[in-house]
């Protein structure tokens, strides 16, 4: 099923509601204008529902490693998860999630630097514990080279807009790790949603349930959102938590 644009879904769920359906989307009235506004909140609520979600995952680099490429140097602790957040109004362009589990430290493409290259999974460490037990260590780092090193653990920064290395390197590095970006608002007629296209039904669920409450239908909204929560559900099962429960052994054992 090919992606539908913005008007393609309004229209498709005027018609679920047996309600006329539009040219443009542009000057709409009543209900029509009303299930416009009701495609991005449904959007919304079903990204908000997860910060993980796989079609919103970002996949910038080329390598075996995917997701995101920063590039760390020595005697510098700090960087900005998203480099376009830097800036006073960055906060616009962060990432609506990161996986702090999957950050790769390696010298593999750092000029300069040959085989054999170091290879490290960094591991979570909380404010609480970097406080306890490395931030001196580190704040001399940043004066004094004798107290960097091969960063082991990443942190979060408070304003989860940054991650930080520790111990803080000793040379240029570079750092993989998985980020999920955030949705975008359609607006145009022909925009078209970042979402998996066999999941509309939830997307039709979640928009019926807001035009039978526009039209006071308690039960038909009812229904709607029922068929919403088992929606999500899935797409939960699906596509996050897929890993198989069951394990079966076909050989046929001969005696």
């Amino acid at each position: 099923m090919a992606q539908k644009t913005y008007l393609e879904i309004v229209n498709d769920v005027l018609r679920e509601l047996n309600e006329v359906t539009i040219t443009t989307l542009t000057g709409t009235k009543n209900i029509q204008r009303f299930m416009k506004e009701a495609v991005n909140r449904a959007y919304f609520d079903i990204v908000n529902t997860e910060a993980k979600w796989p079609f919103l995952s970002v996949s910038e680099t080329s390598t075996q490693y995917g997701g995101t490429e920063i590039d760390a140097v020595a005697g510098t602790q700090w960087y900005y998860l998203n480099t376009a957040g830097s800036s006073i109004n960055g906060a616009t362009t962060d990432y609506i999630g990161v996986d702090w589990n999957d950050f790769l430290l390696t010298t593999e493409g750092v000029s300069g630097e040959s085989s054999p290259y170091t290879y490290n999974n960094l591991e979570f460490l909380t404010n609480e514990e970097w406080k306890d037990f490395y931030k001196t260590s580190d704040t001399r780092a940043l004066s004094a080279s004798e107290y960097r090193g091969e960063p082991r653990f990443v942190i979060r920064s408070p304003d989860n807009r940054r991650f930080g290395l520790s111990p803080v390197p000793d040379q240029a590095y570079k750092v993989y790790f998985q980020a999920f970006v955030q949705p975008t608002a359609l607006s145009a007629d022909a925009d078209v949603l970042i979402f998996p296209d066999q999941y509309y039904s939830v997307l039709y669920a979640r928009l019926r349930y807001y035009g039978w409450q526009f039209k006071e239908h308690p039960q038909q909204a009812s229904m709607a959102l029922q068929d919403y929560k088992l929606g999500i559900r899935r797409m939960k099962e699906q596509l996050i938590d897929s890993k198989p429960s069951v394990m079966s052994d076909d050989r046929v054992r001969f005696v």
